[in-house]
């Protein structure tokens, strides 16, 4: 689901550091390059994350991701560029001078000592005192709400709370930076979406800086105050979930991101109207577009399932209006899929939340019905 970052000191004022010319990045990636022989991994990149923020790397396997994290803790060094952590350039740093912790999928825990030995192992080698230990321990305990749990073992806690050992211990020696490798992939679904919640809410009331690398872009819908999409070694979309959903720049980002319908066809521009004329005999697509389109280019027109309304008859207050059987239905509870086949050929998924029980509900297969949709609801793209 997109969210919108959360509000920090005002109603009014969001957290948006990277909107702001005087806020001072945390990470700073300049012009990185990472090549594996012939192969490059990571192409060219560079990008700001800021303190505080929960930063998601989404992307499909091979993407780069993964090698951009490693970077960031030191298992890897760029090709060519540098890497700033607070201003420091941190590529000769080893891994374990850095400020900088990582959480691996597997979790990694010790499973001959207890989740309070868990916690405390980085500690004790760095040294501290006894009652020092104790407090951070303890501190950690309760952010995580493992305090019951302390003196077993990993094998004898459920997933969910092994997940919050690693968590907890990870945090434990308060580093600038949290790297997490999939940290949820082991979870099952709903034990996940709660996990996802637990994160956002830890991250926030320690104030550490979270980068997340994940393939489940839900996930980094969620919990994200920024998504980088990436794609062969490059980000081809960094943005708030809203603005990545709602905006895309891209084919790709559009139908990597949710559920998307997309129809290719001739633009005809009147100042910020745009008429996309996709079909012989269907009615043009009406949209709205700020980018500046020429006259008769080809464009793509992405319009999500539940922009889009199912009547029995036009809506008239709708730009858009096309007319088609409905072929097949995809029920999940509290929404069903409407696959919508036009004359034209063209397959459009339409979203309807069930308001009513199914017996009352008032369409089924092959039944004939009218699409209708604002001509605000989509986006013209042109890449």
């Amino acid at each position: 689901m997109a969210q919108s970052p959360r509000p920090s000191s005002s109603p009014t004022n969001v957290f948006a550091p990277w909107n702001d010319p005087n806020a001072k990045p945390l990470i700073q990636f300049k012009n990185v390059t990472k090549r594996f022989g012939d192969f490059t991994a990571v192409d060219d990149l560079t990008i700001d994350i800021y303190e505080r923020e929960f930063f998601a790397l989404l992307g499909p396997s091979g993407c780069g991701k993964t090698t951009l994290m490693r970077m960031l803790a030191g298992f890897e060094s760029p090709t060519e560029g540098s890497i700033l952590l607070g201003g420091q350039d941190i590529v000769p740093v080893p891994p374990n001078k850095r400020p900088v912790n990582m959480m691996f999928q597997s979790y990694a825990l010790f499973p001959h000592l207890t989740v309070w030995d868990n916690i405390a192992f980085g500690l004790r080698r760095d040294g501290l005192g006894k009652d020092a230990i104790n407090d951070r321990v303890k501190e950690m305990l309760r952010l995580t709400r493992l305090d019951k749990f302390a003196k077993r073992k990993p094998h004898q806690i459920s997933g969910g709370q092994r997940q919050r050992v690693a968590l907890a211990r990870s945090l434990a020696k308060a580093p600038k930076l949290l790297l997490l490798d999939e940290p949820l992939g082991a979870l099952d679904k709903k034990l996940r979406n709660e996990t996802q919640f637990e994160l956002m809410d830890i991250q926030e009331k320690t104030g550490t800086t979270f980068v997340i690398v994940t393939h489940d872009q839900e996930e980094a819908m969620t919990v994200a105050s920024r998504v980088a999409v990436m794609d062969h070694g490059k980000m081809v979309q960094v943005d708030t979930p809203a603005g990545i959903y709602e905006a895309p720049n891209s084919v790709y980002v559009a139908d990597f991101i949710g559920d998307v319908n997309l129809i290719e066809g001739n633009a005809k521009v009147d100042g910020n109207t745009v008429t996309i004329h996709f079909a012989e005999g269907a009615a043009p697509i009406t949209a709205v577009c700020e980018r500046p389109i020429a006259d008769g280019q080809r464009v793509s027109y992405a319009i999500r399932p539940e922009k889009i309304s199912v009547n029995r008859e036009p809506l008239d207050d709708r730009a858009n209006h096309v007319k088609g059987k409905i072929e097949d239905i995809g029920y999940l509870g509290n929404v069903s899929t409407y696959h919508v086949r036009l004359p034209s050929g063209e397959l459009v998924s339409a979203l309807m939340t069930n308001s009513r029980r199914l017996a009352r509900r008032d369409f089924t297969w092959e039944d004939e019905v009218w699409l209708s949709w604002t001509d605000t609801a989509g986006v013209v793209l042109t890449e």
